[in-house]
């Protein structure tokens, strides 16, 4: 079959499929793109008749980075069983798309990167856009995709294609290795014409097994858990992916050991089980932190232990303490010197749960574990209802939102102070209730995300939290909402600045500075009036019904009126930045200047060497 190179490619996307527990899915059901030189005479030429034939939608972005947000939101949504593609042109719409690829293989989200690139051929050469490298010939800005890509390929023959393909779809669908996979396309080799094999583009379906745990690593673990008098459950994104969570919640309340949650793990026990006892670590409940400190034995399902969730190595204080680290990854089962039990987190589970029938806490261990979590509750309400004026707390926007929304609606952050929030307060049932990015913490994210959450799940409804600098970085993707006519809701939070870094920066001493949105005063700081800026009209400008609030009731309304809405919606409040924050119980580490001449900073390098002293490896 005569294609050109992009032709068969989107051909060849068309035709894969993943399949897991007998349920198959198109692995690539569409594609993101921004079109420029580099690539809407080549690829979007071939999206151009995929379109028009129905084989293969595509969907118009408007920031590249962004395009890979979403395609990674989706991802996230669909259990690493889906992703999109993603397609821009040479040179700066492709670079843009770094950040996202860096994003999605942090969090080890799979998502496929289809970069346009320089003139195989070099018949102009150097091309608009090229970067020329005296040292290097074949070098292009799209080897900066190498770092953060699991897989890249530059296609510089049309029948390099095949091989790279398979490849490509071979990490997308690899539990351990999966992450940005990119394939760079010349924009000459792009539309060159070869004579395809048929079989490149037969119905292929790529098999996600569920790994077993080995007996004897199963055996280890069980003697561990069994030996334990406080042993504690720390839930990961694993869980999550391998849909895993009602074989935790049934494990959890059968052995009565209290499960604390990351942010990716958030929502597989849900808030009020028994058993559950918050997030853990550096913006974590006091409950977990309480019986992490006194933890024998870990058991962690799932994750990749950042150091949010260690506290920087201090979360866990038994001196004694053991780790029992259940993943699909060896390189994350072995952390922390752990008995490793590599498996799928579903299969860990249920040999897990056979292998320990009849074994359970002391009733006095899920006695103290209640305790602690009620205390916690109290705590968190106390949070939410703190009559905090002139201007409402930011803790009391989100615990008026999340009492307004149902169980199965999907709340969508990743940087600034929210995420620390929300790791301690919210309060989630369904496993795909919470999407906070918070591996690679990327502002920007939250609204690109959206529109990938609501392509993936359609029948939920999408709650975007957003603060006002990251909405300054990323609004864009309000109109592709909007074009695709994909209801959202976009919590917008206005403080006038960067609340998380302002608090961060008072507490290591450096005084708030460089952080509010402020104009420049007359002694050449940036500590003059507010800055006239009205983001609630910027969002109407660009196509979203805008509703806004000033007070928490008001603000309570506001969301049902946008739950009501059938268009994208966003509802404005302003909060205090300066509103006391959820009461905390573990560190984080942020070194702080050894010598200084403000009073401030030698005060918080005292506190930082004190905290440092209850630092160490978990040998």
């Amino acid at each position: 079959m005569r294609l050109t190179t992009a032709q068969a490619l989107v051909r060849f996307l068309a035709s894969q499929y993943s399949e897991r527990d007998g349920v198959e899915h198109r692995l690539i059901p569409g594609c993101f793109g921004i079109f420029g030189h580099g690539n809407v005479a080549g690829l979007g030429q071939a999206l151009l008749q995929a379109a028009h034939s129905g084989t293969f939608p595509y969907y118009l972005a408007r920031n590249e980075q962004g395009q890979v947000h979403s395609a990674t939101a989706f991802a996230k949504m669909r259990n690493r069983l889906q992703t999109f593609a993603c397609t821009a042109s040479t040179g700066p719409g492709s670079t843009n798309m770094i950040t996202g690829a860096a994003l999605a293989t942090t969090n080890r989200l799979p998502v496929l990167l289809l970069p346009s690139d320089v003139f195989a051929g070099r018949g102009p050469d150097p091309v608009l856009q090229q970067l020329e490298d005296p040292r290097y010939g074949d070098v292009s800005v799209n080897d900066a995709f190498r770092p953060v890509s699991k897989y890249f390929d530059r296609i510089t023959r049309p029948e390099q294609l095949i091989p790279a393909a398979l490849a490509a779809m071979r990490v997308l669908t690899d539990s351990v290795e999966t992450g940005a996979v990119t394939l760079a396309l010349p924009q000459d080799v792009q539309a060159e014409a070869y004579d395809w094999p048929e079989d490149f583009f037969r119905r292929r379906v790529w098999h996600i097994d569920r790994a077993m745990p080995a007996p004897e690593a199963l055996g280890r673990a069980v003697d561990l858990l069994r030996a334990a008098k406080a042993p504690l459950i720390v839930s990961g994104g694993g869980v999550v992916y391998s849909e895993a969570w009602e074989q935790l919640r049934a494990f959890a309340a059968a052995t009565g050991i209290p499960v604390a949650d990351t942010h990716a793990g958030k929502g597989a026990v849900p808030w009020d089980h028994p058993c559950a006892v918050g997030g853990l670590g550096s913006t974590g409940a006091s409950a977990a932190n309480a019986l992490a400190a006194d933890a024998d034995v870990v058991l962690g399902i799932g994750t990749r232990y950042s150091d949010f969730t260690t506290a920087s190595h201090t979360v866990f204080g038994n001196p004694d303490v053991r780790f029992v680290n259940l993943n699909v990854a060896r390189f994350d089962a072995a952390k922390h010197s752990a008995e490793m039990v590599v498996a799928d987190a579903r299969r860990g589970l249920e040999a897990l749960s056979a292998a320990l029938s009849g074994w359970q806490v002391s009733g006095a261990y899920r006695a103290r574990t209640r305790r602690l979590a009620d205390e916690w509750n109290r705590a968190a309400d106390a949070c939410f209802g703190l009559g905090h004026a002139p201007l409402p707390a930011q803790t009391e926007i989100l615990g008026a939102l999340n009492r307004s929304l149902d169980d199965r609606d999907v709340v969508i952050n990743a940087a600034g102070s929210m995420p620390g929030d929300l790791q301690m307060l919210w309060r989630a049932r369904d496993p795909k209730a919470y999407q906070v990015e918070y591996a690679y913490s990327c502002m920007g994210y939250e609204i690109a995300a959206g529109v990938g959450v609501k392509l993936a799940a359609p029948d939920r409804e999408a709650v975007v939290l957003v603060g006002d600098g990251s909405y300054l970085m990323m609004a864009q993707e309000i109109v592709t909402m909007i074009a695709e006519r994909l209801k959202v809701i976009i919590v917008l939070v206005q403080n006038h600045g960067f609340a998380s870094i302002g608090s961060l920066s008072e507490s290591l001493g450096s005084q708030r500075f460089g952080t509010s949105y402020r104009y420049r005063a007359e002694n050449g700081l940036l500590e003059g009036d507010v800055l006239p800026v009205d983001l609630a009209a910027n969002a109407a400008s660009l196509g979203a019904t805008v509703l806004r609030a000033s007070t928490v009731d008001e603000f309570r309304a506001a969301v049902k009126q946008a739950k009501a809405n059938p268009v994208t919606t966003v509802v404005h409040v302003a909060t205090d930045p300066l509103a006391p924050d959820p009461p905390g119980s573990a560190w984080w580490e942020v070194p702080v200047s050894e010598v200084s001449d403000v009073d401030s900073t030698r005060a918080a390098y005292e506190t930082y060497v004190a905290e440092k002293r209850n630092q160490r490896r978990y040998l």
